[in-house]
């Protein structure tokens, strides 16, 4: 159980990043939801909050991609549950094309948050440590920018594991398949993997989207 535990999640309005914050909110956790999408991340602490109550979410419209963005969010986390303890850094594109944007989001926003996360967590300055999971994936033989950025991320978590000495644990999910809106709409490449690639995945549904 986590009760009396503190969550930041990254990308929490929809797809994994919604789920991860139920399965939270679940385990007693309270929960900053942070998305770059306003809109869908007002809905997704509505529904949450019917169920878990409006005390247990906090909402914070965040670009991972913004310095600024992802300091202020730490911060009213901080002031509105007092602490941090765990931080699901989830955020993430599928763009192919904007290559130079996917590397933006995937990697250097997960660096970004990991960094301001420990500025809040790191017992050596007063904090309390906790952990940090960090989204990867084993599911993107076909988007080779996306395939670099989440190789990037397991680089990024297991340097952090090496040098946890803030008193705290850094680790990374690699996800195989998941039916999430983002890929649903890329339907060509989707049906490719599914066709070609099926030997090396395993096809999970989750969660309905």
């Amino acid at each position: 159980m986590l009760k009396g535990k503190v969550a930041v999640v990254t990308g929490a309005a929809m797809g994994i990043g919604q789920a991860t914050t139920e399965l939270l909110l679940q385990k007693g956790a309270k929960v900053a939801l942070l998305d770059v999408n306003e809109t869908a991340g007002n809905s997704a602490k509505e529904a949450l909050d019917e169920e878990h109550g409006a005390e247990s979410t906090l909402f914070l419209q965040c670009n991972v991609e913004s310095d600024k963005d992802v300091k202020d969010a730490f911060r009213a986390t901080v002031e509105t549950f007092g602490g941090i303890d765990i931080v699901c850094n989830n955020a993430g594109i599928l763009n192919e094309d904007n290559w130079e944007k996917a590397l933006s989001t995937n990697l250097a926003g997960v660096i970004r948050v990991g960094f301001v996360a420990l500025e809040h967590m790191n017992k050596l300055t007063g904090g309390r440590g906790g952990v940090i999971v960090n989204t990867a994936s084993l599911a993107a033989p076909v988007f080779p920018v996306y395939s670099a950025t989440k190789h990037g991320v397991v680089g990024f978590t297991r340097s952090m594991a090496v040098n946890a000495k803030w008193g705290g644990k850094s680790c990374c999910g690699s996800l195989s398949f998941l039916f999430l809106q983002i890929l649903i709409e890329m339907k060509t490449r989707a049906h490719f993997i599914l066709i070609y690639y099926s030997s090396l995945l395993s096809t999970w549904q989750c969660f309905t989207i």
